[in-house]
């Protein structure tokens, strides 16, 4: 009897084996997927399992968010040209068989030289565009506006701010589809930038892409070989690739918006470029429209330098604006302002000698025919002149 127990205990521990071992290869099946029995089987590895990763997801998680951007900022981009006549240089001839016949000069010819060299966005549906003033600084030369749509038009007016490299021009056109501006001070390190320009005046319509490297530097801009050096400060900057030919263009966030304007790149290294930040674009279009919008950029017509404190302790003068010339018949001129004055206020504020562009500010705050109060310290006595601004010719 106890020998007959043993054996059914033992047979039964056989059965349940072989059914666990045949239930282990039914599980992935789908009748077994599809039956009770498929509770049984969930193990750690099931329960954490993760979805497949498909090509279309990964798009729309990556990409979809710049796509985007591109397909409504597009038609905000344009392409900007230049048309200049430039002589080419004479020469001199000889008569082959007659050695000892005089020279001949041979004039050189007109020449008119079109090319595409920078880019600017739209911001405004009649025809305002902002670029970079370096883009536009020639001012003998002629320039186009190239949009999206192949749609050319002439630059009818150019405003070049004195303090920024930034330029503001006008075309005549309607219904333009203008690009929204964001707010530079919010930007943040690492979030996504997008630039948009015509690299080499050449390749319309490129994009790439990159990060916010970096806020608030100071850089000096262009080439002293090129006749055109200016010291940038406060700006961005961005690995997103800028070449020659994108100056003007737009760099967005991920909402579409203008963060800045690309401006330049480092000549020794790679993936840094910088941006002027669309706050001080800003700015900008505040003053020019507190100007009437007229193009005319009031001025007094001096060159000056600023002097701190420390440098006029040492030199026994005031603090303020010292006078280095006086443009022959400028509103300052004619009002008596003279070379080796020290402008030390304007209606009544006190000017900051720290403060390179403290005098520059205040003039262009005012509108072309607008006066100004001026405290001029000359061989040590205060002399009160009141001057009249005037249109700036360029």
């Amino acid at each position: 009897m106890k020998l007959l127990k043993f054996i059914n205990i033992k047979a039964i521990l056989l059965l349940a084996s072989v059914c666990i071992l045949l239930l282990s290869f039914l599980k992935d099946t789908e009748y077994v997927k599809s039956s009770p029995l498929a509770k049984l089987f969930v193990t750690r590895s099931n329960s954490q399992e993760t979805p497949e990763i498909t090509e279309t997801q990964k798009i729309v998680s990556e990409e979809s968010i710049v796509i985007d951007i591109v397909e409504r900022s597009l038609p905000s981009v344009v392409t900007i040209g230049i048309s200049k006549k430039t002589q080419t240089q004479g020469s001199i001839e000889i008569d082959p068989n007659n050695p000892f016949s005089p020279f001949r000069r041979v004039e050189g010819e007109e020449k008119t030289i079109e090319q595409n060299i920078g880019s600017g966005f739209i911001i405004s549906k009649d025809g305002i565009i902002i670029t970079n003033k370096h883009v536009v600084f020639d001012t003998k030369a002629s320039y186009t506006v190239l949009t999206d749509g192949k749609e050319e038009y002439d630059v009818t007016k150019i405003y070049r701010d004195p303090l920024n490299d930034l330029a503001i021009l006008k075309i005549e056109a309607t219904d333009l589809v203008p690009l929204a501006l964001g707010d530079s001070s919010k930007l943040k390190l690492g979030q996504l930038a997008i630039a948009i320009g015509t690299p080499l005046g050449e390749f319309q319509n490129t994009i790439t892409t990159g990060i916010v490297s970096g806020l608030g530097r100071g850089i000096t801009a262009g080439s002293p070989f090129q006749g055109f050096v200016e010291e940038l400060s406060n700006v961005i900057q961005t690995d997103a690739a800028i070449s020659p030919g994108n100056s003007g263009g737009p760099l967005l966030n991920s909402s579409g918006q203008v963060v800045g304007v690309n401006t330049a790149i480092a000549g020794d290294g790679q993936n840094i470029g910088f941006a002027i930040p669309v706050n001080v674009v800003k700015e900008l279009i505040s003053t020019f429209e507190s100007q009437g919008g007229t193009f005319e950029r009031p001025y007094i017509g001096v060159r000056y330098n600023m002097v701190d404190k420390r440098t006029a302790m040492l030199n026994e003068v005031v603090e303020g604006a010292f006078i280095e010339t006086v443009i022959k018949d400028s509103p300052a001129d004619l009002a008596g302002v003279k070379e080796e004055d020290i402008i030390t206020r304007v209606d009544g504020k006190k000017l900051d000698g720290e403060n390179e562009q403290s005098l520059a500010k205040i003039i262009l705050n005012k509108k072309v025919g607008d006066t100004m109060d001026l405290d001029v310290w000359r061989d040590g006595k205060v002399l009160q002149i009141t001057i009249t601004l005037g249109a700036f010719s360029e």
